[in-house]
């Protein structure tokens, strides 16, 4: 299995991923954006939605500033009724 970092995360999101339960690139692709940042945010309270952000745009392979607006809309959405 590869390690979160192939997907262009740091060691410090790593670190993070794995204290929720998330262990390699395998993992965040198949349980998604959303549900790792809900874990996240269980655990880490000041995680915000760039996070979300980052997650999804190594999830699809691209840089952050390639998600399209109507993803980012998505993400933003789910983001604000976890802040709820």
């Amino acid at each position: 299995m590869a390690s979160v970092t192939t997907l262009g995360l740091g060691k410090t999101m790593e670190k993070k991923l794995h204290s929720v339960g998330i262990h390699s690139a395998e993992e965040l692709t198949d349980i998604g954006s959303k549900q790792a940042v809900f874990r996240l945010k269980e655990q880490y309270p000041g995680t915000c939605v760039v996070i979300l952000y980052h997650l999804e745009a190594a999830i699809q392979g691209v840089e952050i500033k390639q998600l399209d607006e109507a993803c980012k809309a998505d993400l933003k959405a789910y983001f604000k009724q976890l802040s709820i």
